[in-house]
């Protein structure tokens, strides 16, 4: 997917995801982020427009569960998922924080 399509610029962070998916549970990381959704940096198989249930670590150790659907593939590399439902609206605001929190890290860099 190209980046005239997302509403939202992603910055690159890595967070621990868990998701479960038609081929199994799986334990992988984010390549990049943003609050519409993320890259999953993984060589688990998903099929464009699958349905996933995943989870996101935060820094404090507590998990973010999201829904989410396969926008992108890319085999033995990872998939970009847009994510559908978030589980609450405290989740939701996390989220956001975390966001805002990578992209001041991504930008104090440069």
């Amino acid at each position: 997917m190209g980046d005239e399509r997302r509403r939202e610029g992603r910055v690159q962070a890595f967070i621990e995801v868990l998701w479960e998916g038609t081929s199994g549970k799986h334990d992988a990381r984010t390549g990049d982020i943003h609050t519409g959704g993320c890259f999953i940096d993984t060589i688990g198989e998903v099929a464009v427009g699958e349905i996933l249930d995943f989870k996101l670590r935060l820094p404090s150790e507590d998990w973010i569960e999201v829904k989410g659907v396969v926008a992108y593939t890319y085999p033995n590399v990872g998939f970009g998922v847009r994510f559908l439902n978030i589980s609450s609206e405290a989740d939701r605001k996390r989220l956001e924080w975390l966001v805002k929190a990578e992209t001041y890290r991504a930008q104090k860099k440069e």
